[in-house]
C-alpha cells in the first residue's frame, strides 16, 4: 500500500484549510481546521492558509489564489454541497465527496429515502415532519422516539422522547435547529462507526469504533467531552459481523456517491443486527474525533490520514 505515503499534491501548492462557516457546528470545525493545517505544515506544505469560510469566501478564495481547498467544514454551507459548488465554479480542486453526495448525506430524510433503495442496507424504521404540518400530524412509530433535525449533524438538536406527552415539546426544540425533523424509533443497542476512504482504485473500511458513554445516548457532549464516552477500538464483536459492517458501510458511501472519505454511523442491536443511521461526508479532524482513533488503529499517524485525504483533491473535481 504504498501509494497511501505518495504525496500528490505538490509541496508549493497554494493550498486553502477551510473551516469555521457559518453553521451550528463553527466551533468543531475551527478545530478540525487547526489540527489540519498543522498536520499539513509538518507534511512540508508551507503555502497554505487557514480561512474561516464567511459570505465572502468567494473573493477571498480568489484574492488568497487558492489552488486547492482543503474542507474541514461541518454542517450547512460547507457538508451540504454547498461550498463544493461554489469550488467548482471557480474551478479549484477540493478535497473528500462532491456536490450531490454532500448534498444526500446531510439531508437524512434523502439520505434515508436513497439507501432505501438497497435492500442489503439495514434502516430503522422513521416519519418526517415538517414544521407546518405540525398541528395536524399522527404518529405511525413506536416510542420511544428520536426526534432528529434532518440537516445538522454532532447530534445537535436531538431529543429522545420516551411518551406522548413529551413529543409535542421535542418537536418545537428540533424545529429551533430544521424546518423539518425525522422521527425514528429509539432501539436500544451499540453506536458505532465506520471510516471509509477511496485510495487509487480502492475503497477500504477503517476498523470499527464502538461507543460506551456516560450519557443516555451518543449526544453532542458525549462526542466533544473528553471522559463522557468510552471507546472500544476495534468494536467487540463477531469477525462475522465486523465484516458484514464493514461492507454494508462500503456499500452505503457508494450508493449515496461518496467520494475520497465518509463515515458511516451504525447501531447494533442486542440481536446483532446493524442500522445505518446517517453518512458524514466531512469526518471531524477534532482530537476526540472518530476517524483520526480509527486511523491510529491501523497504524497510521494524523500526518498520514491527512496527506491521504489531501490526496483526494485529485479526484474529487467532478461528480
Amino acid at each position: 500500500m504504498e501509494y497511501y505515503d505518495k504525496t500528490l499534491v505538490p509541496l508549493d501548492t497554494k493550498i486553502g484549510v477551510l473551516c469555521g462557516g457559518m453553521s451550528s457546528e463553527r466551533d468543531v470545525s475551527l478545530r478540525s481546521g487547526k489540527n489540519c493545517y498543522e498536520a499539513l505544515l509538518r507534511l512540508g506544505y508551507k503555502n497554505i492558509v487557514l480561512i474561516d469560510v464567511d459570505k465572502n469566501i468567494a473573493e477571498n478564495l480568489k484574492n488568497e489564489k487558492i489552488e486547492t481547498a482543503f474542507l474541514a467544514l461541518h454542517g450547512k454551507y460547507g457538508e451540504d454541497g454547498c461550498i463544493q459548488g461554489l469550488l467548482e465554479i471557480l474551478g479549484i480542486p477540493y478535497t473528500g465527496c462532491g456536490v450531490l453526495a454532500s448534498s444526500i448525506s446531510m439531508n437524512k430524510d434523502i439520505t434515508k429515502r436513497v439507501l432505501s433503495l438497497f435492500p442489503e442496507i439495514p434502516l430503522i424504521k422513521s416519519q418526517v415532519l415538517y414544521r407546518k404540518d405540525l398541528p395536524n400530524f399522527s404518529i405511525k412509530l413506536n416510542y420511544p422516539l428520536m426526534i432528529k433535525p434532518v440537516c445538522e449533524g454532532s447530534s445537535i438538536g436531538m431529543v429522545k422522547v420516551e411518551a406522548p406527552e413529551n413529543l409535542q415539546e421535542a418537536l418545537l426544540y428540533a424545529f429551533k435547529f430544521s424546518s423539518c425533523v425525522l422521527i425514528e424509533e429509539f432501539l436500544n443497542g451499540l453506536s458505532a462507526t465506520v471510516g471509509v476512504l477511496d485510495i487509487e482504485d480502492e475503497t477500504i473500511a477503517t476498523p470499527i469504533l464502538a461507543f460506551h458513554t456516560k450519557t443516555e445516548w451518543y449526544d453532542y457532549e458525549a462526542k466533544y467531552t473528553e471522559g463522557l464516552t468510552e471507546f472500544e477500538l476495534p468494536a467487540k464483536i463477531s469477525d462475522e459481523l465486523t465484516q458484514k459492517i464493514k461492507e454494508i458501510a462500503i456499500k452505503t458511501h457508494k450508493a449515496v456517491y461518496a467520494k475520497g472519505l465518509s463515515r458511516v454511523d451504525f447501531l447494533i442491536t442486542k440481536d446483532n443486527l446493524p442500522y445505518v443511521l446517517e453518512i458524514n461526508t466531512i469526518p471531524g479532524m477534532t482530537n476526540l474525533s472518530d476517524l483520526p482513533a480509527q486511523a491510529k488503529s491501523m497504524g497510521w499517524s494524523f500526518d498520514k490520514l491527512v496527506k491521504i485525504i489531501l490526496n483526494s483533491s485529485k479526484i474529487n473535481d467532478k461528480q
